[in-house]
């Protein structure tokens, strides 16, 4: 008799994709993290959606929440109120 396998949940992966289309400049901008990626971009933009994204995890932290538990609703709340004014 072959022992029963049981299946695994795969975790969800998840991760953050910034993308800036107001370049002009001819400069290519890329920033990278664990579960996040920028690209392009002015500088001012790139820096925006930079800083937009590290208090986003910050906040998600401090929430005791890692990306791929966070439901989409609640994600999109954490963005708005974590973008620069």
């Amino acid at each position: 008799m072959k022992p029963v396998r049981r299946k695994r949940r795969k975790r969800a992966r998840a991760a953050l994709l910034g993308v800036g289309l107001d370049n002009d400049g001819g400069h290519k901008r890329i920033t990278t993290g664990e579960k996040f990626l920028i690209l392009g971009g002015s500088q001012e933009t790139h820096e925006r959606m930079t800083e937009t994204i590290v208090k986003t995890f910050e906040e998600l932290k401090q929430r005791g929440k890692p990306l791929e538990d966070v439901e989409s609703s609640e994600l999109s709340e954490i963005i708005h109120r974590s973008t620069p004014r």
